[in-house]
């Protein structure tokens, strides 16, 4: 009896003699022509298409339709399964077994998190499109909802987007929305209210609130900011005065054991390539986020050390945003961030000749805009529960993730 055998041949592998452990002895064989295995692989159209190659990655053995035999007889006791290293497995055959493997193409993964095991898109979104439930045109749209994989400057992080309904919290007394589980474990949170009502002023806690009282130099893009500093954290901007009297007012400040301060907002002050930085530049300088989010529609979630403010609560940032599943060239009213209102991000965007300081903001229509500091916009605020905090619930709106006391 053979006990298993683990199978991840490549191409080059056909072309050599393979062996097999026996009750009585070793059988040398060329895998192919001794004909032990027969593959399928899906195609797409509902069918599978014969192949002489096993995928090595990106497919997974479709346990219900394969099957072994012996002398034409079924064999109820053959293991035919892909393990959690990808690798194809096949366990407890006899001699003379043949076994009909069919695969089909894996588009999730399970990962642990904190708030237990999720399933994680294996695809990589197109950033230059937004995210949403369904497209009418798919130049400019695609259905890309779920969680995903991406990187921080903590290691791997899954972020929620496009029109989805398994990352709502209650915490505090209020609920919010899952932006991600970060590098290091923690959990990002936007505020949504006191109810899962998705859209209006109830979303946010000012519906009219400057980004900051000055706009006639580059320092004022910043949450926080230093005069003649591009990095500079001296003094707090005005919305995040107003941040932090919230925060306090609202009693989040009773649950500081659970809020993570350590994980960081990223205020990023660094400049796109070709630009340089000035308090008062005389032609116009765009930021890093224009040119990644705008230019490159390539948004990242690492940030500079330099910009990190280690701080119990923030905003969203338009990185974030574009992540999510919003875009500076569509509207988007079925992704998770749209709640038909606009509010600030904390993402500098540029600054023009005599000081016209614009951040990136999300506007009714759910595109990711931008305007100048001195106007007034919502404010959802953000916040980060430690990666040692205990969940209960599924994430919905009938049974959102508790914190456990």
């Amino acid at each position: 009896v053979i006990s298993a055998i683990i199978l991840n041949f490549t191409r080059a592998k056909y072309r050599v003699t393979q062996s097999i452990p026996l009750v009585n002895g070793t059988i040398n064989y060329t895998p192919y022509d001794f004909k032990m295995v027969a593959m399928y692989q899906a195609n797409g159209s509902g069918g599978y298409d014969s192949i002489d190659v096993m995928p090595s990655s990106g497919y997974a053995i479709n346990e219900e339709r394969s099957y072994c035999e012996i002398n034409g007889v079924k064999d109820s006791n053959a293991k035919l399964y892909t393990n959690s290293n990808s690798e194809h497995v096949i366990a407890n055959l006899q001699e003379g077994t043949k076994c009909y493997l069919y695969f089909d193409a894996v588009t999730t993964k399970e990962v642990d998190t904190v708030l237990g095991k999720i399933d994680v898109n294996l695809d990589s979104p197109d950033f230059s499109k937004t995210a949403q439930a369904s497209c009418s045109s798919t130049s400019t749209c695609e259905e890309t909802n779920g969680i995903y994989e991406g990187e921080d400057d903590n290691g791997t992080t899954y972020y929620w987007r496009g029109a989805v309904d398994n990352n709502w919290v209650y915490f505090g007394g209020f609920y919010w929305r899952i932006i991600r589980i970060n590098g290091n474990g923690s959990v990002r949170l936007l505020y949504n209210g006191t109810s899962t009502a998705t859209t209006g002023i109830g979303t946010m806690t000012s519906t009219s609130q400057e980004f900051n009282s000055s706009s006639d130099r580059s320092e004022y893009v910043g949450l926080k900011y230093t005069t003649e500093s591009q990095h500079g954290t001296g003094t707090a901007s005005d919305i995040l005065n107003t941040l932090n009297s919230w925060y306090n007012s609202s009693n989040l400040d009773d649950y500081a054991s659970y809020i993570d301060s350590n994980v960081g907002f990223c205020s990023d002050r660094e400049m796109a390539s070709e630009y340089t930085w000035s308090s008062k530049p005389s032609s116009m300088i765009n930021y890093a986020a224009y040119e990644r989010i705008r230019t490159n529609r390539s948004p990242s979630l690492g940030c500079s050390s330099s910009d990190v403010l280690k701080i119990p609560v923030g905003l969203i940032t338009a990185d974030e945003v574009a992540f999510a599943g919003g875009s500076g060239r569509t509207s988007n009213s079925s992704y998770y961030l749209y709640n038909g209102q606009e509010y600030w991000t904390m993402s500098p965007c540029y600054v023009t000749r005599g000081g016209y300081a614009a951040v990136f903001n999300v506007w009714t229509d759910g595109n990711l805009s931008w305007a100048d500091v001195l106007y007034t916009y919502g404010v959802r605020p953000a916040i980060n529960l430690k990666a040692t905090t205990q969940f209960t619930g599924s994430g919905t709106t009938s049974d959102p993730y508790k914190v456990v006391s």
